[in-house]
């Protein structure tokens, strides 16, 4: 996983997102909500609503986000039989690459207790 976020990693279908929403345990960290859910498949979803502003700062924070999922390397954010939403809450919008990765680095231990 050296480059990229392959779609084999990724949430893709509505279904998916609304599975782990709805039957999935709530995750706060400072600037997101993680969603897990047990019997996943390792599989990571990104959402950002319109509260967190326009288009470019919407996207900006997702790029973020798979950035700071990317960045583990060999080994993946999301451990094995997890399937995650992330949530992006109004602060992420000002956060830098550096506090995303610290975010998401503090909370893979919760996330792997899920």
């Amino acid at each position: 996983m050296a480059h990229g976020f392959p779609r084999s990693l990724r949430l893709r279908k509505r279904r998916d997102f609304l599975a782990v929403q709805n039957t999935g345990v709530a995750v706060h960290t400072r600037h997101f909500i993680l969603l897990v859910r047990r019997d996943g498949a390792g599989r990571v979803g990104i959402t950002v609503s319109k509260k967190i502003g326009n288009s470019v700062t919407r996207n900006r924070v997702r790029r973020l986000v798979r950035e700071a999922v990317r960045q583990w390397g060999d080994v993946p954010w999301v451990p094995p039989g997890r399937d995650v939403v992330v949530v992006a809450k109004r602060s992420a919008r000002a956060a830098a690459l550096a506090d995303v990765a610290r975010d998401l680095g503090k909370s893979r231990e919760k996330v792997a207790a899920c």
